[in-house]
């Protein structure tokens, strides 16, 4: 099986746009990933969309209409906050599969002030209330950093410096919806959502988009090299079996599973990750996710705060384009979104927030429902 290679990626800037359609954004990208390529939409052998607000109205296919009808084939993805990351990972498989040689992976979504992830509702049967939170996302989050805080100590001033960390990445990252530092007092005296979450560490819905040319090696070696990034590794998983549906949303698990899996397909390890890009939808989970990438061990996700080694000059930066925190989570976008960071990087792109010899780098998002897709990604 072919390797898969990203030729060209690109986002908008994440940000508010009333004046535009979903379909609008996302050709928006398409068209900035397919210049980075150096090709045209008659290239494209496949379209894989990545939406989920706007699911039922076949985006896609509408990115097309904007950016010109060839009549291939367009599959539309929808899988809670890891849409753009199984679109991706759906172009990567046809890749594989020897189906095609060229392909565009576009993610998109406007949300607009649509409010704090509010999600949730009742499960089958289930009342929404009365169990352990409401199964509102600020609830979930924040009943697991509390179960962190009750098994290893986890205080609220190191959930919030995670807070801290990705609005002061964001200042060198003119992509990202917010340029703004705002201090550990700030954060902890925000707004409280649902403690330990402030309003200051959650994330920002907005709208967004994001795109990916990816190319079999055959092509890519054809095409030109000099640029591209190799997809060592494209994981989705789901949640196992468990007995414990009823007492909590499990925010853990099916990210250990994916990493596992992820790593042992690369062939690499935690310590050879020179940056990431994780699914920080509220404080709270950056420091779950530490852990559960295989960072740090058990319950020393606070110690990696602390100490720096998660900032940007640190041994291994997280959320260096300011994360969903601060750049933005536009649902349907935000799995493409983060690889383009981290090929941004291992191109030596990245400008002031350059990641300095970066080599190897991982992306990561989680769906409640449940899925996590995580991408380990390499300078060719």
């Amino acid at each position: 099986m072919s390797d898969v290679y990203v030729l060209g990626i690109d986002m908008i800037k994440f940000g508010r746009y009333p004046e535009k359609n979903v379909r609008q954004l996302g050709a928006e990208a398409a068209q900035l990933a397919l210049a980075d390529a150096n090709l045209t939409i008659h290239d494209m052998e496949a379209l894989y969309s990545g939406n989920l607000m706007q699911a039922g109205a076949m985006v896609g296919q509408g990115i097309l209409q904007e950016i010109g009808q060839t009549g291939i084939a367009v599959t539309n993805s929808a899988n809670a906050c890891a849409t753009g990351a199984t679109a991706f990972r759906e172009g990567w498989t046809a890749i594989k599969a020897g189906l095609y040689d060229l392909v565009l992976v576009v993610g998109s979504e406007q949300l607009g002030k649509m409010g704090l992830l509010g999600g949730g509702g009742s499960r089958k049967g289930i009342p929404k209330e009365g169990l352990l939170g409401s199964q509102t996302m600020p609830a979930v989050f924040a009943e697991a950093g509390q179960e962190h805080a009750r098994k290893y100590g986890t205080t609220f001033e190191q959930f919030a410096k995670v807070s801290v960390k990705n609005h002061q990445h964001s200042v060198k990252n003119p992509k990202s919806m917010y340029q703004k530092e705002t201090p550990l007092e700030m954060v902890m005296g925000a707004e409280m959502i649902a403690y330990p979450n402030t309003k200051l560490m959650c994330s920002v819905n907005v709208d967004g988009a994001a795109a990916a040319v990816l190319a079999s090696e055959k092509k890519a070696r054809e095409l030109g090299m000099g640029r591209a990034v190799r997809v060592k590794a494209s994981v989705l998983t789901s949640d196992p079996f468990t007995d414990r549906d009823l007492v909590m949303p499990d925010v853990n698990t099916c990210t250990r599973l994916a990493a596992k899996q992820a790593y042992e397909t690369a062939g690499v390890g935690p310590e050879d990750i020179d940056l990431v890009e994780l699914h920080d939808c509220f404080a709270t989970a950056e420091i779950l996710h530490y852990e559960n990438l295989g960072l740090c061990g058990d319950g020393e996700a606070g110690k990696l705060i602390d100490e720096g080694v998660t900032w940007h000059g640190g041994q291994t930066p997280v959320n260096v384009s300011g994360g969903l925190l601060s750049k933005g989570h536009p649902l349907g976008a935000t799995g493409v979104a983060n690889i383009y960071e981290v090929s941004t990087h291992l191109r030596g792109e990245a400008g002031a927030r350059q990641v300095e010899n970066a080599k190897v780098g991982l992306t990561h998002v989680i769906g409640l429902g449940s899925a996590c897709g995580i991408h380990i990604l390499e300078k060719a």
